[in-house]
């Protein structure tokens, strides 16, 4: 999956999981994403997709995950977590992505790679 941010082009690998599944079936998708904790961005989807909550633990710069089913989260910042996620997919090269989702509000496009 390719992730556009501010004009900065990030690959995603998707998760083996059936939330990542219904999520391409959505592509191409452009959401306004907000800023959460300084650590994330996150915007409601169109439609819940299947949950499979996990609680990783530690969650690392460049996760995509889904939150309560409904909500696309992409995290910038590594952090330890007591939340439950279920893992969408994995940005592959972070380099920039801290600046690229900047502060505040912003749009990102997902598409098929």
């Amino acid at each position: 999956m390719q992730l556009t941010i501010n004009n900065r082009s990030f690959t995603a690998d998707l998760a083996d999981t059936a939330a990542a599944q219904e999520l391409r079936r959505l592509l191409p998708l452009t959401l306004t994403l907000q800023d959460h904790l300084g650590n994330e961005k996150h915007a409601p989807l169109p439609r819940s997709l299947p949950r499979n909550d996990s609680r990783p633990g530690r969650i690392e710069a460049g996760d995509v995950m889904l939150w309560q089913g409904d909500t696309i989260v992409v995290f910038y910042e590594s952090f330890d977590s007591a939340y439950s996620y279920t893992r969408l997919g994995k940005i592959r090269d972070i380099e920039g992505l801290k600046q690229a989702v900047g502060k505040g509000a912003v749009d990102i496009l997902f598409a098929a790679e």
